[in-house]
């Protein structure tokens, strides 16, 4: 396939080549000026912001960081503009997410989930997690394990994919892998919205397998505001508070319980004195909404101590617990202490009626906040709410997390709230993003998380101009030493094909990885493969007696088609490469590809140029070994 198309492509090239051959020199000398003043053109703003890195850290660090302060829009639009490093040369975070299948299959069943289905679900998770098997697969087998001859579809219908009470295990199989499928693309839709708003340069958010995504973010430092930005599912609620009466009633009752049941371990244990377990980590709240406040290592023992089925049978009807978001302004010895809200479990509003969200400044603390604006459905509810429920609070939730738990003084009629309590603007900007990116269709883990330090990128490409340099260096004293004056003119179009190939990563955004260092390294050989075909048959055309001219000519035509067969060849791999590689291996590609383009140009353009300007004369002649 390849010599047909080179066949097609050889003609079509030395008309181009005969046209240009007539018209003198000019055009090329025209194309090879224009090549490389927009190659130095994408390339400056990459030569100016190393210019100013280097200035910086000659300045003492008061003095860097006035001048970073004075001149920082016109750094950021500097390296706006540079030259895009990879993770793996600059640093950055590397996090494999999983989406969560057990909860999305919960989710899915609604309300015909029942005690049966969460014991399958769970007992399937940890299989799929012994045996590194699929979990809807695990899931199958289990349900049919203890429940023979049943149908998953008493728990599973969904009219539009036609899921019925008569569809077959299978069926609900086949739905639940496309549901899961459906919520993983939507998962990456939403999450590539969010590091584009955090303003990352240049990531990588693919999907892997068929329940992971792998997401490389180039530059970043700041890992656990990445985290959060990465894992919040964004769902965001508006709960009423729980009844005043029937919750108060419930906190005394529970305390009483722990109290009893600290009376009843004290007689088992000889009289011993033993302490309210609950009181240990949980302190008394004053307010009728407030089951306690509990320091930030404590809460999951408070969350265990409130499982006992005693304690969830005394729970009022509709009502849950909530953690606060954040910390409370009293902690002592310098711990966070979080409040734990009773909450109707009844959502009465959800986030998607949101339309806009900024980050507002209270007027009279100054602190940030986030305003959101809902529709005009979503206005009317909230007023509806907040009408029905003056002098109560009112709880904002996000995922999972009470955020705002405001007193209702009046009606709300402009569909107007605020989530106050975060800590600085930079959380604030962070929960707009996530608000405005939309909900996740599934909870997501992260299941591997690799950093590289800004050392180690540093470090490779050391090593990586080190291996360039060397290469280069080896490359052109051969050519100088075997072809001479043909070699010294190779060397020249080697050093600004390496020009062109930064160039045009510069100019379309790619991004430089090490795998393209590499490919940068094996362009070389391949630039300096194609001056060794034409010299050498520039010797043997000398060799038959013709002059220098001639030999020049002949041996350019008649290198040309092997030059372009080889080329070609290395195309199609690298755009297979391109097609079906990832990651570093689509990097590499990337590299290969913009360097087989250059490597043709300055062999066959440039070097002929520079050539037939040193034979301009008759007399002239160039030492070819």
């Amino acid at each position: 396939m390849s010599a047909r198309l080179a066949n097609t492509l050889i003609p079509l090239i030395f008309n181009t080549y005969n046209l240009t051959t007539m018209q003198g020199n000019g055009l090329k000398i025209g194309l090879i000026a224009a090549f490389l003043a927009m190659t130095l053109w994408y390339l400056f703003p990459t030569i100016q912001y190393n210019l100013e890195q280097k200035q910086i850290s000659e300045l003492s660090p008061s003095d860097s960081l006035q001048y970073v302060d004075e001149n920082r829009e016109k750094l950021a639009s500097i390296k706006e503009r540079t030259l895009n490093l990879g993770l793996d040369l600059q640093g950055g975070m590397y996090v494999m997410l999983e989406v969560g299948t057990p909860q999305l299959i919960l989710e899915l069943a609604g309300e015909n989930l029942d005690e049966n289905l969460e014991q399958v679900v769970a007992t399937a998770r940890e299989r799929a997690l012994e045996n590194d098997t699929d979990f809807i697969d695990e899931m199958q087998a289990e349900f049919e394990a203890t429940a023979e001859g049943a149908r998953l579809s008493r728990y599973f219908r969904n009219d539009a994919a036609d899921i019925t009470r008569r569809s077959t295990n299978q069926e609900i199989v086949t739905f639940l892998k496309a549901q899961r499928t459906e919520a993983l693309d939507r998962a990456i839709e939403i999450i590539r919205t969010r590091v584009d708003r955090f303003g990352v340069t240049e990531p990588s958010i693919i999907k892997q397998g068929t329940d992971r995504i792998v997401v490389e973010l180039p530059g970043v430092d700041d890992k656990q505001r990445v985290r959060n930005l990465l894992k919040g599912t964004a769902r965001l609620e508006f709960r009423v508070a729980a009844n005043a009466n029937e919750f108060s009633s419930f906190i005394q009752q529970v305390y009483n319980y722990f109290d009893e049941k600290a009376a009843g371990d004290e007689g088992d244990s000889l009289n011993t004195i033993q302490p309210n377990a609950l009181l240990e980590v949980l302190s008394p709240g004053q307010s009728p909404y407030v089951l306690g406040y509990a320091a930030e290592q404590d809460t999951a023992e408070v969350n265990a101590l409130l499982a006992d089925e005693n304690i969830q049978r005394m729970m009022p009807r509709n009502t849950t617990v909530l953690w606060s978001a954040n910390s409370l302004p009293f902690g002592v010895n310098g711990e966070e202490v979080f409040s734990l809200y009773g909450v109707k479990e009844d959502v009465e509003l959800t986030g998607e009626v949101i339309e806009e969200a900024t980050v507002q400044f209270d007027p009279a603390t100054n602190i940030p906040e986030v305003s959101m604006t809902m529709n005009a459905e979503g206005a009317r509810d909230w007023a509806r709410i907040t009408g029905a429920n003056i002098n109560k609070p009112v709880a904002i939730v996000l995922d999972g997390y009470v955020y705002t738990f405001p007193n209702v003084i009046s009606k709300i009629s402009n569909g107007r709230s605020s989530i106050t309590g975060v800590e600085n603007v930079g959380e604030a900007d962070d929960l707009v993003n996530i608000l405005l990116s939309g909900a996740l269709p599934a909870p997501l883990e992260i299941v591997e998380e690799r950093t590289v330090g800004a050392s180690l990128g540093q470090a490779s490409i050391d090593a990586s101009l080190n291996s360039v340099l060397i290469g280069l260096g080896i490359v052109a004293i051969f050519m100088i030493v075997y072809y001479r004056t043909g070699g010294a003119v190779a060397d020249l179009a080697l050093l600004l094909n390496i020009i062109f190939i930064l160039g045009i990563l510069a100019g379309f955004k790619a991004t430089l990885t090490l795998p393209g260092m590499a490919g940068i390294v094996l362009t070389i050989g391949m630039a300096v493969d194609a001056n060794v075909l034409i010299f050498d048959r520039i010797r043997e055309e000398q060799r038959t007696g013709k002059t220098i001219k001639a030999a020049i000519s002949a041996g350019y035509s008649n290198a040309m088609s092997a030059i372009i067969d080889a080329n070609i060849t290395t195309g199609f791999v690298a755009l297979v490469l391109l097609s079906f590689g990832v990651g570093p291996i689509k990097g590499f590609a990337v590299t290969l590809l913009a360097g087989i383009c250059c490597s043709l140009f300055s062999a066959i353009i440039i070097t002929r140029v520079v050539i037939d300007y040193l034979t301009r004369a008759k007399s002239d002649s160039v030492n070819f070994g």
